[in-house]
């Protein structure tokens, strides 16, 4: 996809910023700008037959989000990128991907560079991962699509408590997740449901914080041309998986304490004709410490809404309006209103 964004930010948007995920604590000079940096392309390939029926197939997804806002200085980056091996009933699949338990987003292309949501609801980091799904069927139109694998955390974030601790964290480690999709219908009517959860631990100061999370996804198509989506999360400790980036506290006698965090999202889409469409969608974060100083983040909410139309059937056209609300701990609530214009043109 080709894709071109016109954009403008309000005062407390980070003059720096395309897409702020919350609102700045300061304010600053309102921004508005254009870039191509979103733009994604694509390899898509398959490969030989495999040993009992199965098949290899792959996909490598870059764009040029890497670098700084300059036009002349956008770097090229992997975003997801998956090898499958697939049989009947069964995929063992390797690569860079959203985490296990996370893997829907609402449809924009305002916020394309980061996936929509980011901090306000939406587990997202694509990191290297390996998983096995084996599907079970209850008759043509109903099943159970069942997820176990290991996610490699990012721990890349600033240390919540004193600068001596910051360089004992340990930047990667597995976060073992497992996933249970329950799914009914066809294309024109379905209904997805799914449980699951995320275990993982960070290393810091010589001891530990533990990342439990519960989480759940799921889709409802009553009918053809209105779709209602989401997702939401609950536990400790979520940063690494692409949370707001507040994963611990450490006390100053070097005790941790993990943050506690409640995010999720949710979109209702219409499907007006063929070729247009609306999204409405919202998420928040909420996160809770008892080592939280002033500056640190007790709630972050963002919701929008846009407008597609297919100019042709592989031209797009958007504009959407978005917010963000974003609480800090003592300075209070700063709000961000963001706008965009896109043009996309898919090959």
């Amino acid at each position: 996809m080709l894709l071109f964004n016109a954009f403008e930010n309000g005062r407390f948007g980070n003059a720096n910023l395309q897409y702020p995920i919350a609102a700045s604590p300061s304010p600053s000079p309102a921004n508005s700008g254009a870039t191509l940096r979103q733009t994604i392309l694509g390899l898509k390939f398959t490969g030989p037959n495999l040993p009992g029926g199965g098949k290899a197939s792959g996909t490598f997804y870059m764009d040029f989000w890497g670098g700084t806002q300059s036009p002349s200085n956008n770097l090229f980056r992997i975003r997801t990128a998956t090898i499958d091996l697939t049989w009947k009933d069964t995929t063992v699949s390797v690569g860079q991907d959203k985490p296990i338990v996370a893997p829907r987003e609402p449809v924009t292309l305002a916020q394309v560079g980061l996936s929509p949501l980011t901090g306000a609801g939406n587990l997202w980091l694509w990191q290297p991962q390996a998983r096995v799904e084996q599907r079970f069927h209850f008759g043509e139109a109903s099943g159970v699509r069942a997820q176990l694998g290991v996610y490699e955390t990012a721990e890349s974030y600033p240390i919540n408590g004193p600068a001596e601790y910051a360089s004992s964290l340990e930047r990667a480690r597995p976060a073992y997740e497992g996933r249970f999709e329950f799914f009914h219908g066809s294309d024109k009517r379905r209904f997805e449901v799914a449980p699951g959860f995320s275990l993982s631990t960070s290393h810091v100061a010589g001891t530990s914080a533990a990342s439990r999370l519960v989480t759940l996804d799921w889709l409802a198509r009553p009918v053809s041309f209105l779709e209602f989506t989401g997702a939401f999360f609950h536990g400790d400790n979520a940063a690494g998986l692409g949370a707001l980036r507040q994963s611990f506290t450490v006390l100053g006698s070097g005790a941790v304490l993990p943050v506690h965090t409640n995010g999720g999202w949710g979109q209702i889409s219409f499907f007006a004709t063929p070729r247009l469409s609306f999204h409405l969608y919202g998420g928040e974060e909420s996160d809770h410490s008892l080592g939280f100083v002033s500056g640190n983040v007790s709630r972050n909410l963002t919701y929008a809404g846009n407008m597609m139309y297919k100019l042709a059937p592989n031209v797009l056209a958007a504009f959407e309006v978005a917010q963000n609300r974003t609480d800090y701990v003592v300075l209070g609530q700063r709000l961000n209103n963001h706008y965009d214009l896109a043009l996309g043109y898919l090959f």
